[in-house]
């Protein structure tokens, strides 16, 4: 009686398991497909365009005094020669300054606009899991070792239609 007790006690964890759904899904593929992906990433590049004219019209500007100077600065008195030395020192120190500023303001805007969608697949993918009884969902993105996909249901098309997407 006793043996048969333990036996029943060991499998009933096993069938609980054989019970379980599991899942994976491929997030970045449902990212790259919602259109607030492709919005982010036109607004993104629209920005780093715009950072990229800023600069080429302030290295224009740069320049244009650098070869204004290096055509007439033996001609110039000291102090003049010296003033423009000054103000080409300067400019090159804010072109400097600006061109690490845009950057810093492009990675954070893409952060942040990758960030909202990303919060947004989460809640997709958390709302798939409890409808479908999952225990769990796993992404499939290459920080897994190893995912049996015989054994695993593929989420991703729910996720999607659960977004809306094709």
């Amino acid at each position: 009686m006793k043996k048969l007790f333990l036996a029943l006690m060991m499998l009933l964890p096993m069938a609980a398991m054989a019970q379980a759904k599991f899942g994976h899904v491929n997030a970045q593929e449902i990212i790259q497909v919602m259109p607030e992906y492709s919005t982010a990433m036109s607004e993104i590049e629209a920005l780093q365009k715009q950072y990229e004219a800023d600069f080429k019209s302030m290295q224009d500007e740069f320049n244009k005094k650098l070869e204004d100077y290096q055509k007439n600065g033996s001609t110039l008195p000291d102090n003049i020669k010296q003033r423009r030395e000054q103000e080409l020192q300067e400019m090159d120190g804010k072109i400097r300054q600006s061109v690490q500023d845009n950057q810093q303001a492009l990675q954070k805007a893409g952060a942040e606009k990758l960030q909202a969608i990303s919060s947004k697949v989460l809640e997709a993918i958390k709302s798939v899991g409890i409808e479908g009884g999952y225990v769990y969902i796993m992404n499939n993105d290459g920080t897994i070792p190893y995912i049996s996909t015989t054994l695993s249901t593929d989420v991703t098309a729910q996720v999607k239609a659960k977004l809306g997407l094709k």
